[in-house]
């Protein structure tokens, strides 16, 4: 059983953001990024919020009242931390698997509770790959405090399927992670909506086995990562609307059966972690 006391020390638990930061400072996140932390990013005087980069996200909050309901406080938080044109479409599945319809933000009609979302996200027309932070190096303050308040978090990526060490053209999803119970429920019902999916393995960056990785930041300290390939991500949009100004209102099927795929995985381990 989980209580509201220990949902609440977790969030009081997370490191700030410029502890962090110092920790990382100098160290490169990998050998292709520019910055070795969110921290480092967010202090370059030449890269703005708003301009080059934005970042969003959506809390729920409960009260002791609605905790002795039928209501129950969120136990999940899905995150995008290559969002916009870094990792093009992963902003739109974070919002979708959340519950929000990327057009607009309305609730999705998919059945089941809104989760918690994060996402940072590119705004430049093009070299967005340079905001690119790795995952065990994002140090961003609200992101850590919502995934250490969390049960469990689902982290959304984009890889190609060179990175995946897959075929030329794969439309894949890699499932990685340290929550070896959601990974199951993952395969699962992927492959029961027809999408391709692969146990990740090798490199930590595919495979989100570190413990410091963002998805793993969790109260449980495990979580899921999913890598998805390129061809994957551009068959979940309309031709010729893959755009930042377009995915959102240009979803075709595809989409969405990823969408409630991940989102039943979650409802499914969500079903075994009763709060009290």
């Amino acid at each position: 059983m989980i209580n509201r006391r220990t949902l609440i020390a977790a969030f009081a638990a997370a490191p700030a953001i410029s502890t962090i930061g110092a920790a990382l400072a100098g160290t490169p996140a990998n050998a292709a990024d520019l910055y070795s932390s969110n921290t480092a990013l967010y202090a370059d005087p030449s890269v703005v919020e708003g301009v080059d980069y934005g970042r969003r996200y959506r809390r729920h909050l409960v009260d002791d009242q609605s905790l002795q309901s039928t209501s129950r406080p969120v136990r999940t938080t899905v995150i995008a931390p290559h969002g916009g044109g870094i990792e093009v479409g992963t902003s739109e599945l974070c919002l979708a698997i959340a519950g929000y319809h990327p057009a607009d933000l309305a609730p999705t009609p998919a059945a089941g509770p809104a989760h918690d979302f994060w996402m940072f996200e590119g705004l430049r027309s093009s070299n967005n790959g340079a905001l690119h932070v790795t995952s065990t190096h994002c140090d961003d303050g609200m992101a850590r405090a919502m995934c250490a308040g969390s049960l469990n978090v689902v982290a959304l990526h984009g890889c190609t399927a060179s990175q995946a060490g897959l075929e030329t053209g794969a439309q894949a999803v890699l499932v990685g992670g340290l929550n070896a119970t959601l990974r199951k429920y993952l395969m699962e019902e992927f492959a029961a909506a027809g999408v391709r999916a692969v146990t990740a393995s090798g490199e930590e960056e595919i495979a989100g086995i570190a413990p410091d990785n963002i998805c793993n930041r969790s109260m449980l300290g495990m979580g899921a990562q999913l890598e998805m390939t390129t061809e994957l991500r551009t068959a979940m949009f309309a031709p010729g609307k893959n755009t930042r100004a377009d995915r959102a209102t240009n979803t075709l099927p595809l989409f969405w059966s990823f969408t409630n795929a991940v989102r039943t995985a979650i409802q499914r381990l969500e079903a075994t972690q009763p709060v009290q």
